[in-house]
């Protein structure tokens, strides 16, 4: 029998390496996520406990007071940023250390896993596409509690600034939305100078503008709210968006089904 050798079942190293790199990106971005979380939940609460940016030594950054930039009925962004950073790592942990070490219960745990999270992807879909209505309703809320808190953090007016002017719109249904603020408030009994508008042209409005005719309006400022202006692009980018949407389905689900085919080769060797 000499010269003779047998085949039997073999592990193949191009799923297993290709799982693992894969899962080294998974990780690393993970990682950073939480990094992120804690450095801004940090900075956060130096700024809390120090009752004043103006006594606080913690550095300034866009994540610097994160929570005034959003309203998620209570839940702090920061730790939206650490969960979803915390699963990613955890995940890829799973995937690089199953894939590297043959080890068929870490790489179950990553099939599965990713499943889940494919179910609650596509379901959260679905509820957007049934519920859209609601989420306008929600986007509204969101938008203009921001534009009332608008002078109470400069991210949060670098924020709203930057979509104002991207989506050439301005307020969440119209620049009236705008008299929510209590500087730009377009009343006669309102005392800030600020009011109808600022000097900076389309950024809060434009400045003394609103308190124009409607019809003179649109020729300084966008009267456009921003909310249709996001609906608009989503039509006029529906390729794009469902593109998207669609190869991250599929780069889960390839995921899957390489994890699977890995734990099927090192079940067979094991068993011969």
């Amino acid at each position: 029998m000499s010269g003779n050798y047998y085949k039997g079942n073999e592990v193949s190293c191009c799923i297993k390496y290709f799982i693992f790199g894969f899962n080294i990106l998974f990780w690393l971005l993970g990682m950073a996520l939480v990094a992120i979380g804690l450095w801004a939940w940090s900075e956060k609460s130096c700024r809390d406990a120090a009752g004043s940016d103006r006594f606080c030594l913690c550095p300034q950054g866009v994540l610097s007071n994160i929570s005034s930039i959003t309203d998620l009925g209570g839940l702090d962004p920061v730790w939206l940023f650490m969960v979803v950073g915390g699963v990613m790592f955890i995940l890829g942990f799973a995937g690089c250390i199953g894939a590297l070490r043959e080890n068929t219960f870490l790489l179950k745990f990553f099939s599965v896993f990713l499943g889940i999270i494919f179910f609650l992807e596509l379901t959260t879909g679905i509820l957007a596409f049934v519920f859209k209505d609601w989420i306008k309703d929600q986007l509204n809320l969101f938008i203009n509690n921001n534009i009332r808190a608008y002078r109470d953090d400069i991210d949060l007016q670098n924020l709203i600034d930057f979509t104002q002017e991207y989506w050439d719109c301005c307020g969440a249904f119209g620049a009236d939305d705008w008299n929510l603020n209590i500087y730009f408030n377009c009343t006669d009994g309102n005392p800030s100078r600020e009011k109808c508008g600022e000097d900076v042209i389309n950024t809060q409005c434009g400045y003394d503008i609103r308190a124009k005719p409607d019809s003179e309006q649109k020729d300084y400022i966008n009267v456009k709210g921003c909310v249709p202006q996001f609906e608009k692009w989503l039509q006029d980018n529906l390729t794009l968006v469902a593109g998207i949407f669609i190869g991250v389905a599929l780069l889960q689900i390839f995921g899957i089904c390489l994890a699977q085919n890995l734990v099927s080769d090192i079940e067979a060797v094991r068993a011969s």
